[in-house]
């Protein structure tokens, strides 16, 4: 029997911002004072109470990563559930995230993400990566990835400098994935409640 409390159990789905949110364009603050209030959708929580509600929507939209302005939260923080190319999991999340680290070849590699629902477009990411950043307790991490885990890490300090991964698609793959987008039936929704 599997011991210690599951990761979103005590947390709260939220409402996922989708393409052309201004949160998700804009880069996050850092997190400066780990016992402060968190402002959440109209209410207030602690940083461990975002991070069991960033889980909670993780889960529930199938997602593998998630970045707290993906919920509204202009917050360098983001939580995973993501295997590697060996199948190993990796579980966890960050505070104040800083990508130290890019290695290995790159690769084009299929992408997706919960603020482009139901899309994914061949994305270069390096094979290997480095984050550096802190627990909710302010503890130092350090978290390194391979494959498909090292293109999960990217994703994710992308989304906290305010950037997507439609950003790095290129030519005509670029155009067809951002029509698809116009003509998805999210398109101008602005949230994506959970299924």
């Amino acid at each position: 029997m599997r011991r210690g409390v599951i990761p979103g159990s005590s947390g709260r789905v939220r409402p996922v911002r989708l393409l052309g949110d201004p949160v998700l364009a804009a880069p996050c603050a850092e997190v400066t004072d780990f016992s402060a209030p968190v402002e959440l959708d109209g209410g207030c929580t602690d940083l461990a109470g975002l991070v069991e509600s960033m889980f909670a929507t993780m889960y529930a939209f199938d997602g593998v990563g998630l970045a707290a302005n993906q919920i509204g939260v202009p917050l360098r923080v983001f939580v995973y559930d993501c295997p590697d190319d060996e199948d190993v999991r990796h579980l966890g999340h960050i505070v104040n995230p800083r990508l130290v680290e890019t290695d290995g070849v790159e690769i084009r590699g299929p992408e997706g993400c919960l603020s482009l629902p139901g899309l994914e477009a061949p994305t270069p990411r390096f094979d290997e990566a480095v984050v550096e950043g802190h627990r909710v307790d302010g503890s130092p991490v350090r978290v390194a990835g391979t494959g498909f885990f090292a293109r999960c890490l990217q994703h994710e300090c992308a989304h906290l400098d305010g950037g997507l991964y439609v950003d790095r698609v290129t030519g005509f793959g670029r155009r067809r994935l951002l029509r698809a987008a116009r003509r998805a039936p999210w398109a101008g929704a602005g949230v994506r409640t959970a299924p």
